[in-house]
């Protein structure tokens, strides 16, 4: 198990206005295929899995979300943003298991704002 590998995300915050594209950018210090999840959390609100690259969008997550990536660089797309997408976006690298939220912030040190 890797423990070392250090995750870098930007922008750590972005002006958005409504119908704007979104592109909000992760990258690793080494190869980690597409083990990657990206979470959003709301203000007052549980962080919530978007997606995980390995397996595509949750359920009920709109298709206007997207992402894509593997190996060092990622990203995550919001094709056109409604205002119900205004939240902080966090990834999360995983190895072997999915982590729980706790563990998906706790490790996660950046978040983009919007």
């Amino acid at each position: 198990v890797r423990c070392d590998i250090m995750m870098t995300q930007s922008p750590s915050s972005l002006p958005v206005s409504h119908g704007d594209k979104v592109t909000i950018t992760c990258r690793a210090s080494e190869d980690i295929g597409d083990y990657l999840y990206w979470y959003q959390q709301k203000p007052g609100q549980a962080p919530k899995l978007l997606m995980d690259l390995v397996t595509g969008l949750q359920s009920g997550v709109p298709s206007r979300f997207s992402g894509s990536g593997f190996g060092t660089d990622f990203t995550l797309t919001i094709s056109s943003l409604e205002p119900e997408d205004v939240a902080t976006y966090y990834h999360q690298w995983h190895n072997i298991s999915p982590p729980t939220v706790t563990q998906a912030m706790t490790k996660t040190s950046q978040g983009a704002e919007m």
